[in-house]
């Protein structure tokens, strides 16, 4: 097998060094490829990618360049989506903004012996605003169909310094990838890769030069880099992207000398405070101040108040959707109008407890679909949340989502850990993970009938993260589509007398109870039955089936999971073989799991728990955890053998 993969790995590189990648010149080998030689699941696979950026000298100064060139073959109809793409500008203050400009596409087909070209229309090119910043172009390739070829070029000029990331890999394969970075030397920049990623590619560097001035060069030149493959249980697949950063560390001055930018966390984050989108915002107060002191002026605990106050946030403003640590459309203006991005929404929290003298700061969060910071820079954050401090210490506060509560943040904020910046220019980290378990208990009675169905109540308890995730799953749904998602891949059962307490309110726990029937619980084999006590709360399989493990397995938070169960004995049967009791332990009781069974009397009891007391799993020690894992499966699937007396 191996040897085989080396002569289709040497016979797609002579065909890579081999091929004419000008835009217009594909091959009728390429357009006959039936799957990817390396990679024959794939659904797509990028033959070519190039991508410049570059600076020229205008009459207002230096403006970036960036030129894309890309090449995708499609082999099938789930690879349409990459026939589909979008392009991001960007707009800044006095109008100055970025242009799309030189765009062409064409799809090509073969047909009828030949290859038959389909250019991309004006009319496929779509635009619209994300925000007051940002312009999403949309380039739909016309004619797709399985086995086709897209290409297209554009250039994206841009008034800022700025440079965007450098991806290097995809979800399909890259079989051949340019990149040159050109920076004038009145720029300085810091390159940085990511360092969690499995592809590295070999950067160089060089000095060049043009009749005006100096330049610094960064290029890339790989071939057959192997697609990006999703795992159950990741924080980010685009965490582990291999991707080059370009951080803008220094501009030289008229008079010679270089102004540097923030070089250290402290710099960073008093560079941030000190924005009139950001400190400025917390300052004011005096569009609010006489509609929050009837609501929040008489409560004395900090940490009351800023529940109260949130509460009072989100009723005021709706959150857009848009992400940022800056205010967009500054604080006044989003109360006024009721909405805002997570600044607009969460700096007006801080205002508002800073104001009623309760100690509230800022708190700079990298989401988990951005990656966690490595080097102090201001683009390492794309977040914020309210910090509340007293003598008892800390808690976390999020006013854009329904359901969140006194340290219970959406999750998409629960990433290692935040920046917390202080009016005196102090800043410092805070962890963001939470230390306490989310709970859900199960309470899970069973009788079992002659006809060998079984039937009975379940009540389920749900804290903290649990529960946020159950009422955002639930608490807008009619009781007829809760049923039926409970019933969901749970076999012949049938679900009714449906209660959901505190669905909305999140000062308590989530209960639920409900009545059930479960057909074909029991098999009846000869004079024994047979019975999984679990029934349908059982997990089916386990989602660890690989044999290896490419990133860390991320829980995101710890969870408790707790089950009693009891089994009504039916009459002339006792138990004959059940489960033995069993305690599992991995690493020094990182998670635990335990399995108590006993017979009292008429009725079958199981008590079995399972705490998951880390988020992280390593990838050294996958295997260790997969087999623990599938012990806890295959605990919970063993059966009860019932005989008749």
């Amino acid at each position: 097998m191996k040897s085989l993969f080396f002569s289709l790995l040497l016979i797609l590189t002579s065909a890579i060094y081999g091929q004419n990648y000008k835009y217009g010149k594909v091959s009728e080998g390429e357009i006959l490829e039936k799957s990817h030689p390396l990679e024959p699941n794939a659904n797509a696979a990028v033959l070519y990618k190039s991508e410049k950026v570059f600076f020229v000298y205008a009459s207002d100064g230096f403006n970036q360049m960036r030129e894309v060139h890309e090449r995708i073959k499609i082999y099938n109809k789930e690879g349409f989506d990459w026939a589909t793409k979008k392009i991001i500008l960007y707009r800044g203050g006095g109008g100055s903004k970025e242009l799309l400009k030189g765009i062409k596409g064409v799809t090509y087909n073969f047909e009828g012996g030949k290859v038959i070209e389909y250019k991309l229309s004006k009319n496929a090119i779509f635009e619209e605003d994300a925000n007051e910043y940002i312009r999403i172009n949309t380039l739909t390739m016309p004619n797709i169909k399985e086995g086709c070829i897209i290409e297209f070029i554009y250039t994206i000029e841009s008034p800022f310094l700025v440079i965007d990331d450098f991806l290097m890999q995809y979800e399909i394969p890259i079989n051949k990838l340019e990149a040159t970075i050109t920076t004038p030397e009145y720029f300085r920049y810091n390159k940085s890769f990511n360092p969690k990623s499995q592809f590295y590619p070999k950067i160089n560097e060089s000095k060049g030069s043009n009749a005006d001035f100096e330049t610094f060069i960064i290029s890339v030149d790989e071939i057959n880099i192997p697609s990006l493959q999703d795992e159950e249980l990741i924080s980010s697949l685009d965490n582990y992207r291999a991707k080059l950063g370009m951080e803008l560390t220094a501009v030289q001055q008229s008079g010679g000398g270089f102004k540097t930018f923030s070089t250290t966390w402290e710099k960073v984050c008093k560079t941030i405070y000190d924005s009139p989108n950001f400190g400025e915002q917390i300052k004011r107060s005096n569009f609010y101040s006489d509609d929050i002191e009837p609501i929040a002026g008489g409560i004395a605990d900090p940490f009351a108040k800023a529940f109260v106050l949130q509460n009072f946030v989100r009723s005021k403003i709706k959150w857009n959707g848009n992400y940022g640590f800056t205010s967009a459309r500054g604080t006044r203006n989003a109360y006024k109008e009721g909405t805002g991005n997570v600044a607009d929404v969460n700096l007006l929290l801080i205002s508002m407890l800073q104001s009623l003298n309760v100690n509230a700061y800022p708190v700079l969060v990298s989401t988990r679909n951005h990656g966690i910071p490595l080097f102090p820079t201001q683009n390492g954050f794309n977040y914020v949340i309210c910090m509340v401090e007293t003598d008892q210490g800390y808690a976390l506060f999020d006013a854009t989502e329904n359901f969140s509560s006194f340290n219970v943040l959406p999750t998409r904020a629960i990433n290692w850990q935040g920046r917390v910046l202080k009016p005196d220019g102090s800043s410092r980290w805070v962890n963001l993970t939470p230390n306490k378990p989310s709970i859900q208990s199960t309470s899970l009675n069973v009788k079992l009938n002659d006809d060998f169905s079984a039937e009975g109540v379940v009540r389920q308890r749900y804290t903290d993260y649990l529960a946020f995730d159950y009422r955002n799953k639930y608490a807008f749904s009619s009781v007829d589509d809760h049923i039926k998602k409970l019933e969901s891949g749970n076999g012949s059962i049938e679900i009714f007398d449906l209660n959901f307490e505190n669905a909305k309110d999140v000062t308590n726990p989530v209960d639920v109870s409900y009545k059930y029937e479960l057909q074909d619980a029991v098999a009846n084999i000869g004079d024994n039955l047979y019975l999984q006590p679990m029934l349908f709360q059982a997990m089916k399989e386990s989602p660890f089936k690989a044999d290896t493990r490419l990133y860390p397995i991320d829980f995101t938070y710890p969870v408790s999971e707790k089950y009693i169960i009891n089994i009504m004995l039916p009459d002339g049967y006792e138990v004959e073989t059940m489960p033995q009791s069993e305690a599992l332990n991995f690493k020094d009781e990182a998670c635990m799991f335990k399995y108590i069974s006993k017979v009292n009397g008429k009725y079958l009891q199981l008590n079995i728990s399972l705490d998951i007391n880390t988020t992280i799993i390593g990838t050294n020690d996958y295997a260790e955890f997969k087999a623990f894992f599938e012990k806890i499966v295959e605990k919970q699937n063993e059966q009860v053998v019932l005989k008749k007396v």
